[in-house]
């Protein structure tokens, strides 16, 4: 399998594993672990790093979609290179350093990371235009 390919299945795998941190949360709040596994039909407010790491998540599944999309035309279409495996990797650290900086709030660095992300993105996109 290539790096790229590897890159998504990692990827794929933060995504799933990301809610376990903010779930945590749930544990600091008198009911959360009982709001957890009921109906959740009221909001519960969750202490702010919680609140962040699940917007964290959030983002994070916004943006596997794009990313999974371009790693896979790269590799259906022979396009896989050196130059789509940097830049799957540097999505996937990214997205790490995006969910950690964004968790512990540190705002103009989580802008930075998720831009480094970005990048990795269009690192791949303009291999498809070769």
């Amino acid at each position: 399998m290539t790096t790229d390919l590897w890159m998504l299945v990692w990827s794929s795998l933060l995504c799933v594993l990301m809610p376990f941190v903010y779930v945590g949360g749930l544990s600091q709040i008198a009911g959360g672990f009982l709001w957890g596994f009921g109906n959740r039909d009221q909001p519960l407010e969750l202490p702010p790093w919680a609140a962040r790491a699940k917007r964290g998540h959030a983002n994070m599944v916004e943006n596997l979609a794009p990313f999974a999309a371009l790693v896979l035309v790269a590799h259906v279409a022979g396009k896989a290179n050196e130059t789509t495996a940097l830049g799957a990797e540097i999505f996937l650290w990214g997205r790490i350093a995006h969910f950690l900086v964004y968790t512990l709030g540190i705002p103009y660095l989580r802008t930075a990371v998720f831009g480094l992300a970005s990048v990795g993105e269009v690192m791949i996109l303009m291999q498809l235009f070769k």
